[in-house]
Protein backbone atom coordinates (compact mmCIF):
# COMPACT_ATOMS: atom_id res chain seq x y z
CA UNK A 1 0.00 0.00 0.00
CA UNK A 2 2.87 2.26 0.93
CA UNK A 3 4.99 1.78 -2.40
CA UNK A 4 1.93 2.26 -4.22
CA UNK A 5 0.91 5.32 -2.65
CA UNK A 6 4.50 6.88 -3.92
CA UNK A 7 4.32 5.75 -6.97
CA UNK A 8 1.20 7.61 -7.18
CA UNK A 9 2.30 10.17 -5.66
CA UNK A 10 5.55 10.71 -8.14
CA UNK A 11 3.26 10.42 -10.28
CA UNK A 12 1.20 12.99 -9.39
CA UNK A 13 4.29 15.30 -9.00
CA UNK A 14 5.52 14.95 -12.14
CA UNK A 15 2.53 15.78 -13.99
CA UNK A 16 2.14 19.00 -11.55
CA UNK A 17 5.44 19.85 -12.62
CA UNK A 18 4.85 19.52 -16.15
CA UNK A 19 1.76 22.02 -15.57
CA UNK A 20 3.81 24.65 -13.63
CA UNK A 21 6.64 24.27 -16.18
CA UNK A 22 4.29 25.02 -19.00
CA UNK A 23 2.65 27.70 -16.78
CA UNK A 24 5.88 29.37 -16.37
CA UNK A 25 6.61 29.21 -20.45
CA UNK A 26 3.73 30.95 -21.30
CA UNK A 27 4.14 33.89 -23.53
CA UNK A 28 3.34 37.86 -22.72
CA UNK A 29 3.55 40.97 -24.57
CA UNK A 30 6.07 42.99 -23.38
CA UNK A 31 7.49 46.69 -23.93
CA UNK A 32 10.80 45.54 -24.97
CA UNK A 33 13.06 42.21 -25.74
CA UNK A 34 16.60 41.80 -25.43
CA UNK A 35 18.98 38.71 -26.80
CA UNK A 36 19.29 37.58 -23.20
CA UNK A 37 17.37 38.34 -20.30
CA UNK A 38 15.55 41.16 -19.71
CA UNK A 39 15.48 45.08 -21.10
CA UNK A 40 16.77 47.46 -18.51
CA UNK A 41 14.01 50.01 -19.08
CA UNK A 42 10.77 49.55 -17.58
CA UNK A 43 7.05 49.55 -19.03
CA UNK A 44 6.91 53.27 -18.78
CA UNK A 45 9.87 54.73 -19.75
CA UNK A 46 9.31 58.22 -21.74
CA UNK A 47 12.97 58.48 -23.58
CA UNK A 48 16.25 56.78 -23.55
CA UNK A 49 18.64 57.38 -21.51
CA UNK A 50 20.87 59.49 -23.51
CA UNK A 51 18.03 61.49 -25.38
CA UNK A 52 15.87 64.91 -24.89
CA UNK A 53 12.46 63.60 -24.44
CA UNK A 54 11.84 68.05 -24.35
CA UNK A 55 13.96 68.13 -27.88
CA UNK A 56 13.06 70.92 -29.91
CA UNK A 57 10.76 70.03 -33.32
CA UNK A 58 10.76 71.16 -36.31
CA UNK A 59 13.41 73.13 -38.78
CA UNK A 60 15.25 71.79 -41.43
CA UNK A 61 17.98 69.37 -41.74
CA UNK A 62 20.99 69.35 -44.75
CA UNK A 63 23.36 66.83 -45.34
CA UNK A 64 26.13 66.26 -47.39
CA UNK A 65 26.58 63.65 -50.39
CA UNK A 66 29.72 62.84 -51.96
CA UNK A 67 28.77 61.89 -55.92
CA UNK A 68 25.55 61.35 -57.05
CA UNK A 69 22.52 59.45 -56.76
CA UNK A 70 19.60 58.28 -59.15
CA UNK A 71 17.63 56.22 -56.82
CA UNK A 72 15.19 57.24 -53.85
CA UNK A 73 14.76 53.61 -52.46
CA UNK A 74 17.19 52.76 -50.29
CA UNK A 75 16.49 49.21 -49.64
CA UNK A 76 16.96 47.32 -52.83
CA UNK A 77 19.84 46.35 -55.22
CA UNK A 78 19.64 48.11 -57.89
CA UNK A 79 21.06 52.26 -58.07
CA UNK A 80 22.53 54.68 -55.91
CA UNK A 81 21.28 56.19 -52.96
CA UNK A 82 21.92 58.91 -50.66
CA UNK A 83 23.31 57.39 -47.94
CA UNK A 84 21.27 59.45 -45.45
CA UNK A 85 17.80 57.82 -46.44
CA UNK A 86 18.54 54.65 -44.89
CA UNK A 87 18.56 55.43 -41.40
CA UNK A 88 16.62 58.88 -41.43
CA UNK A 89 13.18 58.00 -43.40
CA UNK A 90 11.88 54.67 -42.63
CA UNK A 91 11.10 53.15 -38.82
CA UNK A 92 10.79 49.72 -37.90
CA UNK A 93 8.46 47.61 -35.36
CA UNK A 94 11.06 48.03 -33.02
CA UNK A 95 13.86 50.60 -32.12
CA UNK A 96 17.32 50.04 -31.24
CA UNK A 97 18.83 50.90 -27.48
CA UNK A 98 22.59 52.11 -27.83
CA UNK A 99 23.20 51.96 -23.93
CA UNK A 100 22.39 48.13 -24.07
CA UNK A 101 24.25 45.18 -26.08
CA UNK A 102 21.23 44.29 -28.12
CA UNK A 103 17.93 45.37 -26.51
CA UNK A 104 15.04 46.75 -28.52
CA UNK A 105 12.11 48.64 -27.38
CA UNK A 106 8.63 49.05 -28.97
CA UNK A 107 8.39 51.81 -31.70
CA UNK A 108 5.64 51.56 -34.46
CA UNK A 109 4.74 48.17 -32.31
CA UNK A 110 3.27 48.80 -28.62
CA UNK A 111 4.43 45.21 -27.63
CA UNK A 112 6.42 42.16 -28.63
CA UNK A 113 5.79 38.39 -27.59
CA UNK A 114 7.80 35.41 -28.11
CA UNK A 115 7.19 31.75 -27.96
CA UNK A 116 9.29 29.64 -24.64
CA UNK A 117 12.32 29.06 -27.39
CA UNK A 118 11.57 32.37 -29.66
CA UNK A 119 10.44 29.99 -32.39
CA UNK A 120 8.18 32.47 -33.36
CA UNK A 121 7.66 36.13 -32.46
CA UNK A 122 4.05 38.24 -32.55
CA UNK A 123 4.40 42.02 -32.49
CA UNK A 124 1.12 44.44 -31.91
CA UNK A 125 0.92 47.80 -33.87
CA UNK A 126 0.62 50.89 -32.48
CA UNK A 127 -2.75 52.57 -32.45
CA UNK A 128 -1.53 55.96 -33.70
CA UNK A 129 1.49 54.72 -35.84
CA UNK A 130 0.99 56.56 -38.86
CA UNK A 131 2.33 57.36 -42.71
CA UNK A 132 3.96 60.61 -43.44
CA UNK A 133 0.59 61.18 -45.71
CA UNK A 134 -1.50 60.83 -42.79
CA UNK A 135 -2.47 56.93 -43.30
CA UNK A 136 -2.41 54.37 -40.28
CA UNK A 137 0.64 51.78 -40.54
CA UNK A 138 -1.47 48.40 -40.89
CA UNK A 139 -0.84 44.92 -40.83
CA UNK A 140 -1.05 44.22 -44.55
CA UNK A 141 1.60 47.05 -44.43
CA UNK A 142 3.97 44.75 -42.39
CA UNK A 143 3.43 41.69 -43.80
CA UNK A 144 4.14 42.94 -47.14
CA UNK A 145 7.45 45.06 -46.32
CA UNK A 146 8.38 41.49 -44.93
CA UNK A 147 7.73 40.05 -48.06
CA UNK A 148 8.55 41.93 -50.96
CA UNK A 149 12.32 42.84 -48.70
CA UNK A 150 12.70 39.41 -49.00
CA UNK A 151 12.44 38.21 -52.34
CA UNK A 152 12.59 42.06 -54.15
CA UNK A 153 14.70 44.17 -52.07
CA UNK A 154 18.80 44.23 -51.25
CA UNK A 155 20.60 41.21 -50.56
CA UNK A 156 20.60 41.97 -47.10
CA UNK A 157 17.26 41.53 -46.41
CA UNK A 158 17.28 37.84 -48.39
CA UNK A 159 19.13 35.64 -45.20
CA UNK A 160 16.58 36.59 -43.09
CA UNK A 161 13.57 35.77 -45.05
CA UNK A 162 15.31 32.39 -45.95
CA UNK A 163 15.01 31.23 -42.15
CA UNK A 164 11.17 32.39 -41.91
CA UNK A 165 8.34 29.55 -42.10
CA UNK A 166 5.22 31.92 -42.12
CA UNK A 167 4.46 35.46 -41.72
CA UNK A 168 0.32 36.03 -40.71
CA UNK A 169 -2.14 38.11 -39.12
CA UNK A 170 -3.15 37.44 -35.82
CA UNK A 171 -5.52 39.96 -35.23
CA UNK A 172 -6.67 43.78 -36.72
CA UNK A 173 -3.06 45.08 -35.32
CA UNK A 174 -1.39 41.92 -34.61
CA UNK A 175 1.52 39.84 -36.95
CA UNK A 176 3.04 36.71 -36.64
CA UNK A 177 6.38 35.36 -37.66
CA UNK A 178 7.01 31.85 -37.50
CA UNK A 179 10.58 31.00 -37.81
CA UNK A 180 12.11 27.79 -39.43
CA UNK A 181 14.96 27.22 -37.51
CA UNK A 182 15.44 27.97 -33.58
CA UNK A 183 17.44 30.76 -33.53
CA UNK A 184 17.31 33.33 -30.68
CA UNK A 185 18.61 36.18 -32.73
CA UNK A 186 15.74 36.12 -35.26
CA UNK A 187 12.81 37.81 -33.13
CA UNK A 188 14.88 40.90 -32.61
CA UNK A 189 16.42 40.94 -36.31
CA UNK A 190 12.65 40.51 -37.09
CA UNK A 191 11.95 43.90 -35.47
CA UNK A 192 14.42 45.71 -36.75
CA UNK A 193 13.04 45.62 -40.14
CA UNK A 194 11.99 49.08 -42.21
CA UNK A 195 8.21 49.33 -42.59
CA UNK A 196 6.99 50.36 -45.84
CA UNK A 197 3.79 51.57 -47.37
CA UNK A 198 2.23 48.98 -49.26
CA UNK A 199 -0.10 50.94 -51.33
CA UNK A 200 2.55 53.45 -52.48
CA UNK A 201 3.96 50.17 -55.11
CA UNK A 202 1.14 49.11 -56.10
CA UNK A 203 1.46 49.15 -59.79
CA UNK A 204 5.18 50.06 -59.71
CA UNK A 205 8.49 47.52 -59.62
CA UNK A 206 9.65 48.04 -56.21
CA UNK A 207 13.12 46.77 -57.42
CA UNK A 208 13.37 49.05 -60.23
CA UNK A 209 12.33 52.13 -58.45
CA UNK A 210 14.61 55.16 -59.40
CA UNK A 211 14.15 59.17 -58.79
CA UNK A 212 10.50 58.86 -60.29
CA UNK A 213 8.92 57.69 -56.84
CA UNK A 214 9.47 60.06 -53.48
CA UNK A 215 9.21 57.37 -50.65
CA UNK A 216 6.04 57.43 -48.17
CA UNK A 217 7.49 56.30 -44.86
CA UNK A 218 7.24 56.80 -40.86
CA UNK A 219 10.39 57.87 -39.80
CA UNK A 220 10.72 61.81 -38.41
CA UNK A 221 12.06 62.99 -41.91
Amino acid sequence: MTSEFFVKLRGFAAALALVLGAGGALAEPMHGIAMYGDPALPPDFVALPYANPDAPRGGRVVTAEVGTFDSLNPYIQKGSVPWQLTFMISESLMGRSLDEPFSLYGLLAESVETGPNREWVEFVLRPEARFSDGSPVTVEDVIWSYETLGTQGHGRYAGFWTKVARIEATGERSVRITFAEEDRELALIAGLRPILQKAQWEGRDFAESGLDVIPITSGPY
